[in-house]
């Protein structure tokens, strides 16, 4: 959960600059710099820490040599919040079909409310409140 709202948090310079190009009348510069600071942070953001954490098992000697080319990524829900996120591009495709494939304020409700809807079934299931039918499909 804090990382949603950390992640909600630093995402907010980037909303407030696409806004600010998209009423200059750019709307396709606003949607390239939410696609690529997104991209930006997937492509440098995730693999320096990895990098790091490996980096300091190797420094340390804390693990065979078996295992110097794995990280472990322990999560309960990781499966099904992936399955949530595909779950999401198909909610995305209906809303824009919904819209008339514009982009406009019953489209930004929808989409808000399936983020929601997103951030709180995730936190229940990685809780543990909720059991994902997808873990249970692949035991």
């Amino acid at each position: 959960m804090g990382l949603t709202v950390l992640a909600a948090g630093t995402s907010v310079p980037d909303l407030i600059s696409s806004v600010i190009v998209a009423r200059k009348g750019l709307g396709d510069m606003a949607v390239s710099s939410s696609i690529g600071s997104n991209l930006f942070d997937i492509c440098v953001g995730l693999p320096i820490p990895w990098l790091l954490q490996f980096a300091i098992r190797w420094l340390t000697n804390s693990f065979s040599a078996a295992r110097l080319d794995t990280i472990p990524v322990i999560s309960k829900g990781l499966v099904c919040s992936v399955g949530l996120l595909f779950l999401m591009l198909i909610v995305l495709i209906v809303a824009v079909k919904i819209c008339r494939w514009e982009m406009n304020k019953i489209f930004g409700i929808m989409m808000i409310i399936a983020y929601l809807a997103f951030c709180v079934l995730s936190v229940l299931i990685e809780l543990g409140y909720i059991i994902c039918p997808l873990i249970v499909a692949c035991n």
